[in-house]
């Protein structure tokens, strides 16, 4: 067996790993940045035994360069590099010295607007600015709103659910949404779409925006039918301290760094495998996007040998199908995790939502492909 052959195996063998054990083992899952981090620099040692022609594979100066700056420096504000990190860590320090403030501000608005108006403002808001402020901070603005907002049992898991799939897609119009995106724009920064700082706005932009309202409108109806009776405010259920903070912070760093090592890891596997997988195969296929963190499978999967139509169905697939169960996105596992929803709750009302809008972005990525008005 040569060398390429061995290491192609492995490949496939790490695939899986990343793929099952965190769902297995709670140990991983508890500490998934280090294990996604230590499969990473196995993947990234294997592929540098397979050679492919015009491609680097393997450890170079480029790959550590990247792995340590991607999850710190998306873009510059007036000369200052902004990331993903630095947006988590502010962030949480401001909610940390003022959420009594937030709390009081939700208080006044709820009894301002309606019920369900206030819902569907939250639902909107959150989905739209955690492409700026990121998913973990938006997640855990909502469970500071929720804790305050009228609601019974039922319609909390609801709205949390709907507001995570909300939150889900909209973070995913910036690169300092989520890791998703992180990575996705990171891969797909050179040839040939120099993906920037809009890329992924002006790509799946029109998909994510009419999503993030439709699921603001879905979260006012289910508000709009609850019981009255049975809505208290439940608040004191979140409290972090500025150590929560800081380490939050620095796990979102080791977790981007663990994801581009996997991405450029499997990156033998992506141009010989993946890139032959029609697009309605690839959106389908991510479905598995359920169950594991989106960000991983955008890893493995994206690349700039991928056709514009692959790349869409690859990301709206994984963004969608992200919110059905409680592994599948980072919101998902923070809200559920500080508002005690069970598995079996949040897979009641989130796998039918997603499967209804799986079936309804298929339609709108590819109707336009099959009719002749966007090119295949």
């Amino acid at each position: 067996m040569t060398p390429d052959f061995v290491a192609t195996i492995g490949l496939f063998l790490i695939f899986l790993v990343v793929l099952i054990i965190p769902f297995r083992v709670r140990k991983v899952e508890e500490n998934l940045e280090v294990f996604l981090f230590i499969t990473g620099v196995i993947a990234l040692t294997l592929a540098g035994f397979i050679r492919i022609p015009g491609e680097p594979t393997g450890w170079t100066s480029e790959i550590i360069i990247e792995a340590l700056m991607a999850p710190i420096r998306i873009t510059d504000v007036f000369g200052i590099p902004v990331g993903i990190v630095q947006i988590v860590l502010v962030v949480g320090l401001a909610i940390y010295f003022w959420h009594s403030k937030v709390e009081s501000a939700i208080a006044r608005s709820v009894e301002v607007f309606s019920l369900p108006t206030t819902v569907f403002i939250l639902i909107v808001v959150l989905g739209l600015t955690s492409s700026i402020i990121s998913a973990i901070i938006a997640a855990i603005i909502l469970v500071e709103m929720l804790c305050v907002i009228p609601l019974s049992r039922g319609e909390k898991v609801n709205v949390t659910v709907i507001s995570c799939f909300s939150i889900g897609l909209g973070a995913a119009l910036t690169p300092l949404g989520e890791p998703l995106s992180t990575i996705a724009v990171s891969k797909l920064s050179g040839p040939p779409y120099y993906a920037g700082f809009d890329y992924l706005a002006s790509t799946l932009g029109y998909l994510i925006v009419p999503g993030v309202f439709v699921f603001g409108i879905l979260g006012y109806l289910v508000v709009r039918k609850g019981n009255i009776a049975t809505r208290t405010p439940d608040c004191g259920m979140y409290v972090e301290t500025i150590r929560d903070i800081v380490i939050r912070a620095a796990k979102v760093y080791l977790f981007i760094m663990a994801l581009i090592f996997l991405g450029d890891g499997f990156k033998p596997l992506i141009i010989e495998y993946v890139t032959r997988v029609p697009p309605e195969l690839l959106y389908w296929v991510n479905m598995v996007s359920a169950i594991l963190d989106n960000a991983t499978l955008a890893s493995a999967e994206i690349g700039p040998s991928l056709s514009e139509l692959q790349i869409k169905s690859a990301l709206t697939g994984l963004l969608v199908s992200g919110g059905m169960l409680i592994p599948g996105n980072i919101p998902n596992i923070i809200s559920a995790g500080k508002l005690k929803i069970s598995s079996k709750e949040w897979a009641k009302t989130a796998v039918p939502i997603g499967l209804v809008a799986m079936v309804l972005y298929f339609i709108a990525l590819f109707a336009p492909v099959y009719l002749g008005i966007l090119p295949a």
